[in-house]
C-alpha cells in the first residue's frame, strides 16, 4: 500500500486545490449575423438566427 514519506504542507495542498478548482471565461464567439457575442452552438437572443437560420423572431421574446 502507497503512504507519503512526508507530510503534505497546506501551502503545497492549497496551490493544487486552487489551481483545479479555477474558473473560465466561457468561450464567446460573434453571431455572423449582428456581431453580438453568443455561447457557441447556441441561438443568438438578440437576432434570433443560429447557423443562417431564423429560429425563432426577437419580438417572440418580448
Amino acid at each position: 500500500m502507497a503512504v507519503p514519506k512526508t507530510k503534505t504542507s497546506k501551502m503545497r495542498t492549497r496551490r493544487r486545490r486552487s489551481i483545479n478548482m479555477a474558473f473560465t471565461s466561457p468561450n464567446l464567439i460573434e453571431c455572423s449575423n449582428c456581431g453580438n457575442k453568443v455561447l457557441r452552438h447556441r441561438v443568438c437572443p438578440k437576432c434570433g438566427q443560429y447557423r443562417g437560420r431564423e429560429v425563432f423572431k426577437p419580438e417572440d421574446l418580448a
